[in-house]
């Protein structure tokens, strides 16, 4: 199984730490934010990591490279512009290839262990989700999840509303039909929502959504002082 790291972000939230540094080279805990996914990754015996880069994306390839260096191989693709995150999977495709990957978002930061996604069949689904509590930040959530499926707002299902992580496993055949472009993830969910295929799951661990320096260095007190041991 591939997977796919999402790193082309602008992280205008982050500035002026990110002027120089591309967000997902931020350390916590003595360690770049999207090497703690590397490794994790690797742990589960996921070894081929697409990446897309955009700002400071010579930054970010040149101090991360081929992967040797973390044990895995690491393939690059690079935007112009930032595409947005359905836009950067499309873009990426070719490197994916046609079956299921994980996809993890660079800037978020958790203890999930993440070989249970490697489990995931998804069958008739094109895509599973994994959801968190409501952060303060976003306290109304994103989706709905009832019985191990996802549901958009606008379908009124009982069930739990929850925020996405930032973390899924995903079939290529989301995507399916779509042209390469600069597009939002968003709309490519609810529509396979509203078609009955993204199953979904709470996340086992804790989440972090390294959106501000604020959270960035309360993450990083965190891990120091042991708190997520």
């Amino acid at each position: 199984m591939k997977a796919m790291i999402l790193a082309a972000g602008l992280g205008n939230r982050m500035r002026p730490l990110t002027l120089y540094k591309p967000k997902p080279l931020l350390e916590v805990g003595g360690k770049a934010l999207i090497v703690w996914h590397i490794e994790k990754l690797k742990n589960i015996g996921v070894t081929e990591i697409v990446i897309n880069s955009a700002w400071l994306a010579d930054v970010l390839i040149g101090t991360l490279g081929d992967g040797s260096q973390f044990g895995v191989k690491i393939l690059w693709t690079r935007e112009e512009e930032g595409l947005e995150t359905a836009g950067g999977i499309i873009n990426a495709l070719p490197l994916l290839g046609d079956d299921p990957f994980i996809l993890v978002n660079g800037d978020v930061w958790t203890t999930m262990d993440f070989a249970s996604l490697l489990e995931i069949q998804l069958e008739q689904d094109v895509a599973h989700l994994v959801f968190v509590p409501n952060p303060i930040q976003h306290p109304k959530g994103d989706f709905t999840l009832a019985d191990g499926r996802a549901y958009t707002f606008e379908q009124n299902h009982q069930g739990e509303n929850l925020t996405y992580s930032g973390v899924a496993v995903i079939s290529p055949k989301l995507f399916e039909g779509a042209k390469p472009g600069k597009q939002p993830m968003l709309p490519f969910l609810k529509n396979a929502m509203n078609n009955a295929k993204i199953s979904a799951e709470k996340m086992q661990g804790a989440w972090v959504d390294v959106g501000t320096p604020e959270r960035l260095t309360a993450l990083d007190l965190q891990i120091r002082q042991g708190e997520y041991a």
